[in-house]
C-alpha cells in the first residue's frame, strides 16, 4: 500500500468526489423512485454473493460471503449497515439475527463500511480484531498487517497476536489511521497515512441507509 500525505489525500478526495458525482446522482434518483432496496446497490466487474454472480437489487443476507475479482467492486446494504468491497476481496459476514450483522471477516482485500450507531460489531482480519461502535471505517487486510482508518466514530483495535496492546480510537474525520501488525514487529499498532478511500464514498454509503456523514464535507477542500 502506498501512503500519501493528509494534504494530498484531501486534494484527491475532491477529485474523487467529482468522479463519483454522476453515480451518486443516479443512485439518489433510484432511491427516490424506490428502485433500490436493501441488498446490492452497485456492481462493477466480477463479484459474487454467496457464490452467485452479484447483480443490482440482489439480496445480501447477514451470513453470506461477498467476493470480488481482479476488476470487481460491489456496494451493498445489510440491515442499516452499508459496504463497499474493493477488488480481490473476500468478505465473510456473520449473523446476529435474521437481518442483522454481528461481525465480518475480511479474508483478503479491502472494505469501506458504515455502521448504524448502537450495538457492537466486530471486524476480523489475520492480524486484527476491531470492535465497532457505530462507525465509518476503512480496512485493508494483508497477511502480516491490517490497515484501519476509523473515518469517524469509535473503534477498538486489538492485535490478534498481542491483545494487551489494544488501542481505542475516537475520531471525527480520518484523524487516527493505524497499521496493526502480526507478531514479530517492534510495534503492534503504528500510525498510518490516510489511503485509498474518500469522503464521497462515505457519503454514498450513508445515503443508501438514509443517513448523512457526521462531518461537513464543505469544511474539507
Amino acid at each position: 500500500m502506498n501512503g500519501i500525505s493528509r494534504r494530498e489525500w484531501l486534494s484527491r478526495t475532491a477529485a474523487g468526489g467529482a468522479a463519483l458525482a454522476l453515480g451518486m446522482v443516479e443512485l439518489r434518483q433510484a432511491l427516490a423512485a424506490d428502485a433500490v432496496q436493501k441488498g446490492v446497490a452497485r456492481v462493477n466487474g466480477e463479484a459474487t454473493i454467496a457464490g452467485r454472480p452479484a447483480r443490482r437489487g440482489m439480496e445480501v443476507k447477514p451470513d453470506d460471503v461477498v467476493a470480488t475479482g481482479r476488476d470487481g467492486e460491489v456496494v451493498f446494504v445489510v440491515g442499516r449497515d452499508a459496504f463497499l468491497a474493493r477488488s480481490n476481496s473476500r468478505i465473510e459476514l456473520s449473523s446476529a439475527g435474521r437481518s442483522l450483522i454481528s461481525g465480518l471477516r475480511i479474508v483478503t482485500g479491502a472494505l469501506l463500511s458504515v455502521f448504524e450507531p448502537g450495538g457492537g460489531r466486530r471486524i476480523q482480519t489475520a492480524t486484527a480484531s476491531i470492535g465497532i461502535r457505530g462507525t465509518g471505517i476503512y480496512v485493508e487486510a494483508e497477511r502480516q498487517r491490517t490497515y484501519a482508518c476509523t473515518c469517524y466514530g469509535e473503534a477498538e483495535l486489538v492485535p490478534v497476536d498481542d491483545p494487551k496492546e489494544a488501542e481505542t480510537v475516537r475520531t471525527t474525520h480520518h484523524d487516527q489511521p493505524r497499521f496493526i501488525y502480526a507478531k514479530g514487529m517492534p510495534l503492534m499498532i503504528e500510525r498510518a497515512p490516510v489511503i485509498n478511500h474518500t469522503d464521497a464514498e462515505l457519503i454514498l454509503l450513508e445515503s443508501l441507509v438514509g443517513r448523512m456523514v457526521p462531518f461537513n464535507p464543505k469544511s474539507y477542500p
